[in-house]
């Protein structure tokens, strides 16, 4: 038998009863739930160098347990010396399992790891109720190794929602343990 995320049990348990008491929602498909996580990684000024792209994608997998895609330039333009074609970004869309356990990691490994972290500010969270979420060193994740100092990349965490109420989100969010600033 598959045993279920900690996170997932906590939202089954403890977040759909109180969110459904506190909004009245009378059917259980208008309950706001997560629908997917997306880590993005813009290349920027490494984009010439293969080996760094290559290394940024290794490491956005690593975190994600899930192989990343390159994106790819639609169109050529001067002011950014990019190239139709060329490899401007990293990214991969989790769900279900997989999702639950990179915000799991996320809430209680990376955010207490993360120097000079604060608590997520609400202004993150957009008119849809989606998160989003900027992290500068992917160092903060016990699956990327320290000894690399001049290789750390950044990237941003979004998490996609289907409650369409910036409100509902919120709390949603602070239910499920992100730390929001007081």
């Amino acid at each position: 038998m598959k045993q279920i995320n900690r996170l997932k049990k906590k939202y089954i348990e403890e977040v759909v009863p109180a969110l459904k008491k506190e909004f009245g929602y009378g059917n259980d498909f208008e309950i706001p739930k997560i629908t997917k996580v997306v880590l993005n990684s813009g290349v920027g000024k490494i984009a010439k160098d293969e080996k760094m792209v290559d290394w940024v994608e290794k490491g956005i997998t690593k975190m994600a347990g899930q192989k990343a895609v390159l994106t790819k330039a639609k169109k050529s333009i001067a002011t950014y010396k990019t190239r139709e074609g060329m490899n401007i970004g990293v990214k991969v869309n989790l769900r279900s399992d997989k999702m639950y356990d990179f915000i799991d990691r996320l809430i209680s490994i990376a955010f207490p790891r993360t120097r000079d972290f604060r608590g997520i500010d609400k202004k993150n969270i957009d008119t849809n109720g989606n998160l989003h979420i900027g992290i500068r060193e992917d160092i903060v994740f016990p699956e990327m190794s320290h000894e690399r100092a001049g290789n750390i990349f950044g990237f941003q965490v979004s998490v996609v929602t289907n409650c369409g109420d910036r409100d509902a989100a919120e709390r949603l969010f602070a239910l499920l343990g992100f730390p929001f600033r007081k």
